[in-house]
């Protein structure tokens, strides 16, 4: 068995068993951990609840058909996912590439085809984690790797809890976050003391890069928290 130096994780959702083996055997060969389970309820559980790098999904699944799965999963996740079909129809394709798939693969194929198309999706996967390094909403940019804020081309300087409170916030765009949500983030879930804490530092935010810079990008929504909206 190859040795893998990065641990990727796979899951496999296929109904045919034979099927399944053949890919899971194949994968384990190439270094790749693998898990599988042969229908769709089981396999959108296992997606929801796992920490995958990328999936390898059956379109004719029981229970739940892979494009509902897909459509279910691209609501929460964007982990790759490779289809599977034994349909060859253009708009079969389509469909799923609308919903979200990177990629798909017609039945029968060969493991070769199928293992290069993961490594392709894994590289893509890795290069779009690189660029999200760095958050951009309303003229502000937020530099996760060198710590950094900008708006415009003008450096802002804030504390570390200022920095983690923004960046949680941006992550999490058009997501109202309650005030313990972003108390866990910004203090830790060892914090003791008053949620009212996060008023604060939203305050210095605010004073920081609303006020001195006259926009409104931390908006409060009265009895739920904040967020941050990109329009």
């Amino acid at each position: 068995m190859a040795e893998s130096t990065n641990k990727e994780k796979i899951l496999v959702v296929e109904d045919e068993v034979k099927i399944a083996r053949f890919i899971e055997l194949e994968l384990k060969h190439e270094g790749y951990e693998v898990d599988k389970v042969h229908d769709g309820r089981s396999g959108l559980d296992k997606i929801l609840t796992g920490e995958y790098s990328l999936i390898v999904l059956d379109v004719m699944l029981p229970e739940l058909n892979g494009l509902e799965v897909l459509r279910r999963v691209r609501k929460e996740s964007e982990v790759p996912i490779i289809l599977l079909t034994a349909r060859d129809a253009v708009m079969d394709k389509v469909s799923g590439l609308d919903a979200g798939a990177d990629d798909y693969l017609t039945k029968p194929f060969a493991i070769e085809e199928l293992l290069a198309r993961i490594r392709v999706a894994l590289k893509k996967r890795i290069v779009k984690e690189q660029e999200t390094r760095k958050l951009s909403i309303g003229g502000v940019t937020l530099d996760i790797d060198r710590h950094e804020v900008k708006v415009g081309d003008e450096e802002v300087e804030l504390t570390n809890r200022e920095f983690v409170l923004l960046q949680t916030l941006m992550e999490n765009k058009n997501i109202v976050l309650n005030r313990e949500k972003l108390l866990n983030d910004v203090c830790g879930y060892d914090y003791v003391g008053e949620t009212n804490v996060i008023d604060v530092y939203v305050r210095y935010l605010r004073t920081k890069i609303d006020d001195k810079y006259k926009i409104k990008l931390i908006q409060t929504i009265r009895g739920a928290g904040y967020v941050i909206k990109d329009n």
